[in-house]
């Protein structure tokens, strides 16, 4: 869907491949449990032999083999953000910007709509009443969760903050963004490399359990961390050339939670909460979400007008 809609829009975006490589036997387990799953819910992934690899990106290390997914791509989230707002305003839909959401009341348990109160920057207080709503807050959503739903549904929030860094050098360079393969318990995918659109290297995110969502300031001590996860898969790359870019918060459901964790896959929470009518709970999406947005945005139809 998003690659459509970019085709169609002129939306800048790449199609650029992703490797997830591994390094030793267990890497490779791990490697072949994403290449399991993902085939099991239809997502194309395959194998790149030593050949292969070695043709299309020379400077990659991968000592016990490589997982492809083929439709992973970069998108301008920007120009995608833009495209949404501005669509959505010619379809009669409201922005209001600047304004905190400060108490939602259900109407007879949400059978008779929501009426959501919330305070612009000067101070004054407004509400609307809706008859649907849909909590999409991101790293506020649990907040949102618990302004209607009873105590005991209440959700904690968890922040891993990531930092990015920079890539300066020319070399060594490559097409496709390079993933570790992932470690259980770990909270994110590993220290990667991606791109962006002009084909610069970025590396990261890495992970760093924080209190407050707004702690956005990159630390130098990250990158002496993150330097052996980058040199397992890039042993040619320059340390002198790799600087502190920036951070960003993913939102999480539990403390340390990850992909793989020891209780399973940590997905998206995406439903509608019993005995609380169209209400719909869009908790823990992360990075994932903004390309997945459209199709989320259908399941959200779905649920709500199946």
């Amino acid at each position: 869907m998003m690659y459509d809609l970019c085709s169609k829009q002129g939306i800048p975006h790449r199609n650029t491949k992703k490797w997830i490589v591994a390094q030793n036997e267990e890497q490779w387990e791990a490697c072949l449990k994403v290449h399991e799953h993902a085939k099991s819910i239809g997502v194309p992934t395959r194998i790149v032999g030593r050949e292969e690899a070695k043709r299309r990106e020379p400077e990659v290390r991968a000592e016990a083999g490589i997982v492809e997914s083929e439709t992973t791509g970069i998108v301008d989230s920007h120009s995608l953000m833009t495209y949404l707002q501005g669509d959505f305003e010619d379809k009669g839909g409201d922005c209001a910007f600047h304004t905190a959401v400060t108490r939602i009341e259900p109407i007879n348990g949400g059978k008779e709509g929501y009426r959501i109160f919330a305070t612009s920057e000067d101070g004054s207080e407004n509400s609307i009443t809706a008859e649907t709503l849909i909590n999409s807050a991101g790293h506020f959503a649990c907040y949102i969760n618990n302004m209607i739903l009873p105590k005991e549904r209440h959700r904690t929030p968890y922040y891993a903050k990531g930092t990015y860094f920079s890539y300066s050098a020319s070399y060594p360079k490559t097409n496709t963004l390079i993933y570790p393969a992932p470690i259980p318990g770990h909270g994110g995918l590993g220290t990667h490399l991606t791109l962006d659109m002009a084909g610069r290297i970025r590396f990261g995110p890495d992970v760093e359990w924080v209190d407050d969502p707004n702690d956005l300031k990159p630390s130098a001590a990250r990158l002496q961390q993150a330097l052996p996860e980058i040199r397992a898969y890039l042993p040619n790359v320059n340390p002198d050339a790799i600087g502190l870019d920036y951070c960003g918060i993913r939102p999480k459901l539990s403390p340390g939670g990850s992909v793989t964790s020891g209780k399973g896959f940590n997905d998206f929470i995406i439903q509608e909460e019993e005995g609380f009518p169209g209400f719909i709970n869009l908790l823990g999406i992360e990075s994932p979400g903004l390309t997945s947005s459209l199709a989320i945005g259908e399941m959200v139809k779905n649920l709500l007008y199946k």
